[in-house]
């Protein structure tokens, strides 16, 4: 017993050395571009720890090289909240526009005199957010909408120049790194090369490419498309002020810089871009973005600007976030690309809402390291604006995320055979006329019956904010209408798996799945039902606004267009709109169909209101991360004790409660003068509202 004892030990303290010299090696190849260790060598190290970890398996851990790559593809990826909120940046698209941002933030914090920036490029990728406790992976997930994203361990886990595991002795109990993912373009292109040979359809864009690599469900193919990341955020809970360290907390790493905190993350083991430049006047962030402007070119990724982060994190946290953007961070943008290429044709999409939008068809040209062929003419008014001709030689313009447009025409290249367009007098879907109502620029079918407006209805209802129908896609929607299966979303919940098999390449696993995945739907909260239904300017936002206010489907149609619009957060466009919907035939139908199904159409009650507590009448409003209570327990609490809480601060706001990273609101309150409270001093409050 003692020699198999010694055994176990001296297996798991061989385990340990070759998985940090394997890791080590890893760290010079992938992040240093320095290999030291021969490939050999590597491998026989490899295979070595491959046949022990096989041999014993419970000796296995998740930050083993081993592990990079699971066995199983995923079935989906699941929903997660962001311990921190990734914001996005504000833009700027020249050094004036600089200028003026930082005008701005000094107004907020005129007694600062003296201040750096740190200035990185900014890659065009994919936003990361990698989540490590005592040293170890444990969390990837994407950006999302910034407040929650999707959980993408095991993808992540391919990516080589991500450690598996911190290069520290000692490392804190929590990290949480922000970086971007990003294909080199050298892999870019023999992926497309890849593609093109097997008969694929060929990647836009490096960017879009990262993405949709990252959402593999095997990630043994994220593995062989060979992602790279840049990390360029770190947050160690602990670390307050100046680099002082919480005192119950002792193995924080305290760091009181932007540059410092890429120093640190160097010494983790991550990449970080090695072309960043501490500057400490407007003329030196002029200089570099200047520099950079022709030299990003050469790069072997994507770039589209610069960020430019105020240096000293102390000033980042006094500086906090507005609604949108923090204070303290830019993105300055490189002008958009424009180039002339020549409109073959045009045609006209039609969306879920019947809107019919012009669509330049175009020669393939090359802009912003986009293959573009189609470009947005907006609607009829444009169309006119540009007097544009078929076979018209046309600039077209692409900057970020900006959907290719034609920005002009060059009459003075059109040939003789050019045709001027105009634009349909019918539904090119369904053959109904179309309707253009003289307060709008937007031409529409009115047709409930379009099958190009039931398609998107269908695609809607399916989207992740709505109803998130796993594997109801886009080609399988543009089939089931075609085949006669859906004529409204209610028609979903009367599919069978028999009627789906009937469906070229729909396989009886595949039917399987997309009916259980239509029969989880109906589990879906009632906010998101409201907002899958389509209705005009409801967006996900404000779907959960009316049903916290209308708990119940029932509620809501009855509710006259005034009751809609006293709904804080809902103005007179929205609850017109609103009751409109709920007022035609079609749609009544339809909600009897979605009921009959068992789709969620009510929420739960919100609690009683006392109405004799102190605080009934008083008005809240709840900013930053709380340390316990999520917002909506906040608000609950509040308003069961008779308070109100609203989401913008103004001289009606009786106390603003104050978490983590407040941003304008506490600016505004201060200004005010209005009562700020935290967390313990919000819930004392209420005991005290209790206890009267």
């Amino acid at each position: 017993m003692e020699t198999a004892s010694v055994d176990a030990i001296a297996v798991q303290q061989r385990l340990t050395e070759l998985r940090q010299l394997i890791q080590r090696a890893s760290y010079e190849y992938y992040v240093l571009d320095a290999p030291t260790m021969p490939d050999s060598v590597y491998d026989q190290l490899y295979r070595e720890l491959q046949d022990l970890e096989t041999q014993y398996p419970e000796l296995i851990t998740p930050d083993s090289p081993t592990q990079r790559v699971g066995e199983r593809p995923a079935s989906q990826f699941t929903s997660v909240r962001h311990n921190i909120p990734l914001y996005s940046l504000e833009n700027a698209f020249n050094v004036e526009e600089f200028a003026n941002w930082q005008e701005r933030w000094r107004r907020v914090a005129p007694t600062v005199a003296e201040f750096e920036y740190v200035c990185e490029l900014k890659i065009d990728g994919s936003a990361l957010a990698l989540t490590y406790e005592n040293g170890v992976l444990v969390r990837g997930a994407t950006r999302g909408d910034g407040i929650t994203g999707e959980e993408i361990t095991q993808n992540v886990r391919t990516i080589r120049s991500i450690p598996l595991r911190l290069s520290l002795d000692n490392p804190p109990p929590v990290v949480e790194v922000r970086g971007e993912a990003f294909l080199p373009l050298q892999s870019f292109e023999q992926i497309n090369q890849e593609r093109e040979k097997a008969g694929e359809a060929l990647f836009a864009n490096p960017r879009n490419a990262a993405a949709g690599t990252l959402r593999q469900l095997d990630s043994r193919i994220v593995a062989k498309r060979k992602l790279d990341f840049f990390a360029y955020t770190l947050h160690i809970p602990g670390v307050v002020g100046e680099g002082e360290v919480e005192p119950d907390n002792p193995s924080a790493l305290a760091v009181t810089s932007q540059w410092e905190s890429l120093e640190l993350l160097r010494q983790m083991g991550f990449r970080v871009n090695p072309n960043r430049q501490l500057c400490r006047s407007l003329a030196e962030v002029q200089e570099y973005y200047d520099r950079w402007s022709t030299a990003r070119l050469d790069l072997p990724y994507m770039t589209d600007g610069v960020v430019a982060k105020l240096n000293s994190l102390a000033l980042q946290e006094r500086l906090g976030f507005t609604q949108k953007f923090p204070r303290w961070a830019v993105a300055l943008k490189y002008p958009a690309e424009e180039s002339p290429t020549i409109v073959e044709n045009i045609s006209v999409n039609v969306g879920r809402t019947g809107a019919i939008t012009p669509v330049a068809e175009l020669r393939p040209v090359q802009l912003a390291g986009t293959t573009v062929s189609r470009a947005t003419l907006h609607n009829s008014d444009r169309i006119a604006e540009l007097d544009i001709h078929l076979l018209d030689t046309v600039i077209v313009r692409k900057a970020g995320e900006i959907i290719p447009e034609v920005v002009r025409v060059l009459p003075e290249l059109r040939p003789a055979e050019a045709r001027r367009y105009t634009m349909p007098t019918h539904c090119p879907e369904c053959n109904e006329p179309v309707f253009k109502p003289e307060d709008e620029a937007v031409t529409r079918c009115i047709n409930i019956s379009c099958p190009a407006i039931l398609r998107g209805a269908l695609i809607h209802w399916a989207s992740r904010d709505a109803l998130d129908i796993n594997g109801l896609g886009e080609k399988w929607v543009q089939q089931f209408v075609e085949r006669g299966l859906l004529h409204t979303v209610a028609d979903l919940y009367d599919l069978t798996a028999e009627q789906l098999m009937t469906i070229d390449r729909m396989g009886k696993k595949s039917a399987e799945n997309l009916i259980k995945a239509i029969a989880h739907s109906k589990t879906q909260p009632w906010s998101r039902v409201l907002y899958g239904l389509g209705i005009r300017h409801v967006g996900s936002v404000n779907a959960q606004v009316l049903t916290q206010q209308f708990t119940d489907v029932d509620q809501l149609a009855a509710a006259t267009p005034e009751a809609i619009a006293s709904v804080y957060g809902i103005g007179d466009e929205i609850a017109r709109s609103v009751h409109q919907w709920f007022h035609l035939e079609a749609n009544q139908t339809l909600i009897e169909r979605l009921r009959q199904a068992g789709v969620q159409l009510a929420g739960e009650a919100p609690p009683p209101v006392n109405t004799t507590s102190p605080l009934a009448g008083k008005t809240f409003v709840v900013t930053g991360t709380l340390p316990t209570l999520k917002r909506d327990e906040a608000k609950s609490l509040i308003q069961a004790a008779g308070g109100k809480v609203t989401d913008s601060v103004s001289k009606k706001t009786d106390y603003l409660v104050v978490g983590e990273d407040a941003g304008s609101k506490l600016d505004k309150a201060i200004a005010l003068g209005i009562t700020q409270l935290s967390e313990d001093q919000l819930l004392a409050l209420l005991r005290e509202s209790k206890q009267d």
